[in-house]
């Protein structure tokens, strides 16, 4: 699949492009997605980036394309629906199918699903890297975790595109990844942070593009505020289930912190299957980025929380 669109964003918003894919006359789609996050541009954003099954490609990120192998038994159908505030100028797409006279056995039917949340903080504070008063405690079971894909059937699990906005300077990345494969009550597979996830180390804030993970996208504004996006692709190294999947994540370590995330997942079932309701035009909303002067705001009321006849730095510590 190759597809171009104008206007170009923000004029066009990409995330109120809604792309969905119908397999063997179903009804309802086994893909659906804002088309700019399916292709790796989040937040209404266009920059290049590559990998071996999506790309969005030059100028500027405008050409999307997907190598996705996407089978099936009797029929396809791709459609789109503009929910944006305009008219779409021009869309320009290739795409390409082998026609058989037998469909192959054992099919597997692509899938591909967007979420977004804003998280929320725990109540005693986003006591991130213990830097405020208190334990931040466990989770074990993945209580409140931000969910990526849950379904039910036998299948694997191919990857996703991972975005999230960072309302903090803090690294927004100490949340687990977790796999809840066929029922089981505790996560079978726990990571140990979201970088790690992601094949990286040490809280990254760094381009790096590779054929199967890497980070598109980092903000440029202090440390980690600001958006992000990673991506992290199992073509080598499916995760396989036979009767369901939930996979999660964290964000922060014990669900800590309020970041504004968004991700599509994709894998493959061996029959098409319905998706939960993506979140709907009001909820894709993007919040504000922060930026220098709102950090400056903090600062204002941090002076008058310390009192009239104080002359504070910025780094003192509130007595217990």
């Amino acid at each position: 699949i190759w597809i171009t669109i104008s206007p170009e964003a923000p004029e066009l918003n990409r995330s109120d492009i809604i792309l969905r894919i119908y397999w063997d006359g179903n009804e309802f789609p086994s893909v659906e997605s804002p088309i700019g996050p399916f292709f790796g541009q989040g937040w209404d954003e266009t920059y290049p980036w590559a990998s071996l099954p999506l790309a969005a490609s030059p100028v500027k990120g405008n050409a999307l394309v997907s190598y996705f192998k996407m089978p099936f038994a009797k029929g396809a159908r791709i459609e789109i629906e503009n929910q944006a505030d305009i008219k779409i100028g021009a869309f320009y797409y290739y795409i390409d199918y082998i026609e058989q006279e037998q469909p192959r056995e054992n099919l597997a039917y692509f899938h591909a699903w967007y979420n977004q949340e804003i998280t929320v903080a725990d109540k005693e504070g986003e006591n991130e890297w213990g830097v405020l008063p208190g334990e931040t405690g466990k989770n074990p079971l993945g209580e409140l975790n931000y969910k990526i894909l849950e379904t039910e059937g036998k299948g694997h699990y191919v990857g996703v595109n991972y975005f999230v906005n960072c309302p903090t300077p803090i690294w927004y990345g100490e949340g687990d990844d977790m796999f809840f494969i066929d029922g089981s009550e505790k996560p079978l597979l726990h990571g140990t942070g979201t970088e790690d996830y992601f094949n990286s180390s040490w809280c990254p804030n760094e381009l790096y593009k590779h054929a199967y993970f890497g980070y598109a996208r980092v903000p440029d504004e202090l440390m980690w505020l600001g958006r992000t996006h990673c991506y992290r692709f199992h073509i080598e190294d499916p995760i396989y289930f036979d009767k369901s999947l939930l996979f999660t994540i964290e964000h922060g370590h014990n669900n800590v912190l309020t970041l504004e995330m968004a991700s599509v997942a994709y894998w493959y079932q061996d029959a098409p299957v319905k998706l939960a309701p993506i979140p709907d035009k009001e909820a894709r909303k993007l919040m504000p980025a922060i930026n220098m002067i709102d950090i400056h705001r903090w600062r204002h009321e941090w002076r008058k929380n310390m009192g009239e006849d104080s002359n504070p730095w910025g780094n003192e510590r509130i007595p217990e």
